[in-house]
């Protein structure tokens, strides 16, 4: 991962340049127990004591950290000048500000993003007291358009690794439809692709307990859910939602399946609508994005598709960054609800990485929901998954 933090770091020195910030400080502590995100991006290691990773706009990258770390530090060679320290970060780090002499300072916490709010309030605390009586303690700005645009604009070489993991998502989920049959359980479903994930040597995206979700028929409950003991019958719709984690980025893909009565050649017409309602939503709205949309514009194409042919409209986001995390960055392709905050008015950028994963319910049958991973381009988007255009018969 190395390669990736020093071009990461280099990338974030641009982004201070466009933002006219002069300084970005990720102040951190103990991270194994209270990590920031951002860490994943710019060092890639676990940090104890008090530590500052200052990365400026004109002059030199600093990293200012426990004397038993410093050799890591260096090994990493992303920062400019490693700076040990024994009792106190204090005299270090005001002695670099003192260099800098910054108009701004970024500082990881934010209103609207997760990943971009690693600064805990108690931490917040002690550097607001390194800095009282200093000109840099009125300086301080929210980090959170610093971490959005490292976060969001992917490099080629971590589009490269998601390309993989979606190959290894993908091929899992090939080995996964020509095994099952009626009469699997859900956990069954499950506990195949587990086991296809070990021997590929890979991770679960997100929590293992329900990567992947299995969705049995209509009775199935939707959403972060774990494998039940629900029996795949003929008339059932397979829903599965899954994504591997490979050399620390994620792929996140949801197919859907129909399980065939006896005598039954296809799917039943509110089965096979409710499938071609959800691709034709997925395939506009990838047809539609451009870069500078916000992402309130870009889910208003997904779910106007579906709510336009007589469905309710489905209650998530039409679709969010994908990365180092399965939820990855800071924006989100959604409507304007409270939870969102404003990361729905956050514009698409080139380099993003979204999923699409529009859904409905279908009465008697159960849950069609398909995602797509695409990749945001100079001249629109194109897919990183193999989308599914036909439902699966089995």
């Amino acid at each position: 991962m190395s390669e990736i933090v020093r071009q990461k770091v280099k990338q974030a020195k641009e982004i201070l340049q466009e933002l006219d910030i002069d300084v970005w400080l990720t102040f951190v502590r103990e991270t194994s127990a209270a990590g920031d995100p951002a860490l994943q991006l710019i060092y890639d290691h676990d940090l104890t004591w008090q530590s500052a990773l200052l990365i400026s706009r004109n002059g030199k990258d600093y990293i200012i950290l426990g004397h038993l770390e410093a050799e890591t530090a260096r090994q990493l060679d992303a920062y400019a000048e490693v700076i040990p320290y024994h009792e106190s970060i204090r005299p270090e780090l005001l002695r670099v500000l003192e260099a800098l002499n910054p108009r701004t300072i970024a500082i990881n916490y934010s209103h609207n993003d997760v990943l971009g709010d690693g600064l805990g309030y108690g931490l917040f605390q002690v550097l607001q007291e390194i800095l009282e009586g200093t000109p840099w303690a009125g300086r301080l700005v929210s980090a959170e358009q610093v971490n959005a645009a490292l976060r969001g604009r992917k490099l080629p070489l971590e589009i490269e690794r998601i390309r993989a993991a979606i190959q290894t998502t993908q091929q899992i989920f090939s080995e996964t439809f020509a095994a099952v049959q009626p009469g699997w359980s859900e956990q069954q479903v499950s506990e195949f692709m587990r086991a296809r994930m070990k021997a590929y040597r890979v991770l679960p995206a997100w929590e293992e307990g329900h990567c992947p979700t299995v969705n049995a028929g209509p009775y199935s409950p939707i959403g972060h859910v774990s494998a039940g003991e629900r029996i795949l019958q003929p008339g059932h719709i397979l829903h599965i939602d899954f994504g591997v984690k490979q050399a620390q980025y994620c792929a996140d893909i949801q197919r859907v399946a129909y399980m065939l009565r006896r005598n039954e050649r296809n799917a039943p017409k509110e089965v096979q609508k409710g499938f071609d309602t959800i691709w034709r939503a997925i395939e506009e709205t990838v047809r539609q994005i451009r870069p500078g949309m916000s992402g309130v514009e870009v889910d208003a194409i997904a779910r106007r598709i579906v709510t336009d042919v007589g469905y309710p409209e489905y209650k998530y986001a039409t679709g969010h960054h994908l990365g180092r995390l399965a939820h990855d960055g800071a924006g989100v392709l959604g409507p304007l609800w409270e939870r969102y905050g404003e990361t729905p008015l956050f514009p698409v950028e080139v380099g993003h990485v979204y999923t699409i994963e529009p859904g409905l319910f279908v009465p008697e049958y159960g849950y069609i929901g398909l995602e797509e991973d695409i990749w945001v381009t100079p001249n629109g988007a194109e897919f990183l998954s193999d989308p599914q255009t036909e439902l699966i018969l089995i």
